[in-house]
């Protein structure tokens, strides 16, 4: 009798205990209902429906959240002072996602803290964390992969595909993003 040939996702199995996918799920309830639901200028509010799922929000009256972003575990995801997440923003925090304070992420960008080993026919997840520094600024539609760090006033040109750390200072666009030249501090 033949055996079946190996495919990928072979013996693939959840990585996250019990409780955290039931957790997960409450989550998702309450995301697509209150916090989505929730009137567009109630930031501090959603901020706080985060907060009682986990996530580190020193002053939930001090960030801005859009009642359509999309956050998979609010218990991996940082917040400082000052920061916002934008319209139909996409945290898929596998992995912690952390904006430091000024921070900003445009509307339709997707900051993805996950990934899968293709090496290995059960396809393992693999996740790194996701820093972006004090008052960068991710523009629209960008994607940021697993384990980057986006240094401080660092400016991510639209639609562009973040794979790598970006330093800080600097006016970062394309695929794969680059720096192109330096940025001045705000006046």
């Amino acid at each position: 009798m033949d055996s079946e040939p190996p495919y990928l996702g072979q013996n693939c199995v959840t990585p996250y205990p019990r409780g955290e996918v039931l957790l997960r799920s409450a989550w998702a309830f309450v995301q697509v209902t209150i916090f989505r639901w929730s009137p567009r200028p109630w930031h501090g509010f959603r901020a706080r429906l985060l907060r009682l799922f986990g996530a580190d929000i020193a002053e939930p009256a001090h960030v801005v959240i859009f009642p359509t972003a999309r956050i998979t575990f609010p218990w991996r995801l940082s917040l400082a002072p000052r920061s916002m997440i934008g319209r139909h923003v996409t945290l898929y925090n596998l992995a912690p996602i952390r904006l430091e304070r000024g921070a900003n992420v445009s509307q339709n960008c997707h900051l993805c803290a996950g990934t899968h080993d293709f090496n290995d026919w059960s396809m393992p997840l693999v996740t790194a964390p996701i820093v972006v520094g004090a008052n960068a600024w991710i523009g629209a539609d960008v994607f940021v992969g697993p384990g980057v760090t986006i240094g401080e006033l660092a400016v991510v040109g639209a639609r562009s595909v973040v794979v790598r750390d970006l330093p800080p200072r600097k006016i970062c666009v394309g695929h794969p993003c680059r720096p192109i030249k330096d940025r001045q501090p705000p006046q």
